[in-house]
């Protein structure tokens, strides 16, 4: 793994530009027609990306300003990424302000090349370059360097077509059945689900052409087999179709702490996988104190962070936490974890459980999807709903016409009495939509 600091000289210097406008004498005011470029590299090394390089400075860009020939004008400035091998995806553009370096964490390169149509865990072929702003017009740009790029997975397809069907699950015999994902062992599978007292079954797409259950009660499959009997609790289900075994064990993953909700004693706050990541996830409100990570709602394993660079270790320090909140994910594959402020949506009104008051029944994001939120299964009354952020009404939606888009401050959303699951669809600020299904 190559983590070679590139540094990026970028020198922007006259390139042509004409300015006209109109004096008490009507004179064009015209500026220099110089133009020329150069940008360098003080070095040419590859450079590998990974996810345990979060928050490391990978790569720094420095430049200097246009000479336009007359003074007052202070340009805005671009950083452009963009793939060779990528025919469709047009270039990333960062923008700066009008700052002349720019310094790229690892997270935020990785981002930008993927952005670009660079392929994940493969050399990428990247060209950098600059672009000098005036207003929206591009006034003048460095040439473009290559540099070879291998970026990392952000989001993983870890999906598969098994998963968990019966009384115990979540939708009981009828289904959708309870998702079931890849591991890294060819043909070895695991779930996270929590259960009530009952039975389930294994089977693939949905359906009961091929099925598993245990006859015998021995940990070993048998397809079309008994159902499985279980109890109520959080669990990891793991089963191979290489020798067709099987596990089903009590496991959680939760933040504890006087920063959480539930103090020291618990119970945890709960952390949901995120398959799409790898990770461990929850939305939180955390107060200022110390927290840590535990599995089981047990301190036989729990880590925290010692040294406060962003990796955690087993038995380490409490971890600080300033009151605000946050998205907490944890990877535990590579011990990386971030607290990242977030603004929680949730719903509020008389249809909903708890009233104009609040507080808000909370929304969870879908990891996958960026800007799209989801309430899953909540019970509305006859009555009025908003959507609005951190159980406050500094901003809030409603729907003006009830047409299914939101505006700031809009109309009240009239609902009937019933069961729903809400969607809130935010990627795009300028036409905010929703379901309610």
């Amino acid at each position: 793994m190559k983590k070679n600091l590139a540094f990026i000289y970028a020198s922007i210097v006259a390139m042509a530009l004409l300015v006209t406008g109109c004096s008490d004498d009507d004179e064009n005011i015209r500026v220099s027609s110089e133009a020329s470029t150069q940008l360098t590299l003080s070095s040419t090394d590859a450079l590998e990306l990974t996810r345990d390089m979060t928050g490391e400075t990978v790569l720094s860009l420095n430049w200097t300003a246009p000479d336009f020939g007359f003074t007052g004008a202070v340009p805005t400035y671009n950083v452009v990424v963009g793939v060779d091998a990528a025919t469709e995806a047009e270039p990333s553009r960062v923008n700066v302000g009008n700052v002349l370096s720019k310094d790229f964490l690892a997270e935020e390169l990785n981002e930008s090349v993927a952005d670009a149509g660079a392929l994940a865990g493969l050399e990428n072929e990247v060209k950098i370059w600059v672009e000098a702003m005036l207003g929206q017009e591009v006034v003048a740009a460095s040439s473009p360097q290559l540099l070879t790029i291998t970026g990392y997975a952000t989001t993983f397809d870890l999906s598969s077509p098994w998963g968990l069907v019966g009384s115990a699950t979540p939708n009981g015999w009828d289904g959708p059945d309870v998702p079931v994902y890849s591991t890294a062992i060819a043909n070895e599978f695991v779930a996270y689900v929590t259960l009530v007292d009952g039975e389930l079954k294994i089977r693939r797409d949905n359906d009961w052409a091929v099925n598993y259950g245990d006859t015998g009660a021995d940990g070993i499959l048998d397809e079309g087999g008994d159902n499985i009997q279980v109890t109520a609790g959080t669990y990891k289900v793991m089963f191979s179709l290489n020798d067709f075994t099987y596990s089903i064990e009590p496991f959680s993953w939760g933040l504890v702490g006087d920063a959480t909700p539930n103090g020291w004693d618990g119970p945890d706050t709960p952390l949901t996988y995120d398959s799409s990541s790898d990770q461990w996830r929850a939305v939180v409100t955390l107060t200022n104190g110390e927290m840590k990570f535990r599995q089981n709602n047990d301190w036989t394993v729990n880590f925290g962070d010692t040294g406060a660079d962003g990796t955690i270790e087993a038995n380490g320090d409490n971890i600080m936490v300033e009151a605000g909140n946050y998205l907490v994910s944890v990877d535990f594959t590579n011990n990386l974890y971030t607290l990242e402020p977030i603004d929680i949506w949730g719903l509020v009104g008389d249809a909903a459980p708890n009233g104009w008051d609040g507080p808000n029944v909370r929304f969870t994001p879908d990891y996958a999807n960026e800007g799209v939120w989801i309430l899953e299964n909540v019970t509305l009354l006859d009555g009025e709903i908003k959507f609005r952020t951190n159980d406050a009404w500094d901003f809030n939606y409603g729907d003006d016409g009830n047409d299914g888009t939101l505006e700031v401050d809009g109309a009240n959303i009239p609902v009937s009495a019933g069961t729903y699951t809400i969607t809130l669809y935010l990627a795009d600020a300028d036409n905010p939509t929703y379901t309610i299904e």
